[in-house]
């Protein structure tokens, strides 16, 4: 918890520091400052940088720099005034901190930059809402490319072409266009029509025909009602109907004469 490096006079007073950040091989340090520059600090040897780019304008605390997947390059980005011109990426060799590269992104202030280790590309935030992607088409992994690589569907155009019908009460009789039938009458039509509104055909009445079996005979009660019991005789006289069978039972005794004897 105590303080190993101490530096105070890193950066102007009064302003602010807005990003540290350690090289990949974890022996330097680069720091962004709010007076305009960007350091390079051994942390070996802390009294004093390795070596200082002056005239980068920065406007906000977050302002950022980075090292190249590589670590032999610096990055940074510049604050403009509205109106000042374009904010830029600065890029320095971290040997020597000779000017390598400049990219002008857009005329707001580059206030945020990461230069992805993995997919190799620089990602940029600026002060007008922009996000830009820098890339390069062979040494970039992934990340935009993927975006990059996909095309824009085709719209598919409708098949079917509607015609409309226009309306023209006004119209003389020989520019006048027929007018349409009203579908729910057509509809009405159709289904009274027996073939169109698939009409199911009624039960076969009576004995069976064209394959068809008819309606009487279905079950076993009414098989019965039919064949057996339905007796079609009129019995209006109990008493006659009853002697009726009084010499067959005399001449053929069955069930009473038997038991009784």
């Amino acid at each position: 918890v105590h303080t190993k490096f101490h530096c105070r006079q890193a950066h102007a007073p009064g302003t602010d520091t807005s990003c540290l950040t350690f090289s990949y091989d974890g022996t330097v340090l680069a720091s962004r400052g709010g007076d305009d520059t960007l350091k390079i600090w051994d942390i070996r040897q802390f009294k004093k940088p390795l070596n200082a780019a002056e005239r980068l304008p920065s406007f906000f605390p977050m302002t950022d720099c980075c090292f190249s997947p590589d670590d032999k390059i610096l990055v940074t980005g510049t604050s403009v005034k509205k109106g000042g011109g374009s904010g830029k990426l600065f890029f320095f060799y971290r040997e020597t901190f000779q000017k390598l590269y400049e990219i002008e992104v857009t005329d707001a202030s580059v206030v945020r930059c990461l230069w992805h280790p993995k997919l190799n590309q620089i990602m940029v935030g600026t002060g007008n809402g922009l996000a830009k992607v820098y890339y390069d088409p062979v040494k970039s992994q992934r990340g935009a490319k993927l975006c990059v690589v996909k095309t824009k569907r085709k719209e598919r155009q409708a098949e079917t072409l509607t015609q409309d019908y226009i309306i023209t009460p006004h119209a003389l009789p020989m520019f006048r266009e027929p007018r349409q039938r009203s579908t729910r009458k057509q509809l009405e039509k159709d289904r009274l029509d027996p073939m169109k509104s698939h009409k199911p055909e009624p039960p076969v009445a009576g004995p069976g025909r064209g394959g068809r079996v008819g309606t009487h005979g279905g079950t076993l009660s009414s098989y019965i009602v039919k064949n057996i019991a339905l007796d079609k005789t009129d019995d209006s006289n109990p008493r006659e109907a009853i002697l009726r069978h009084a010499k067959e039972a005399e001449e053929n005794p069955y069930w009473v004469a038997p038991a009784y004897a």
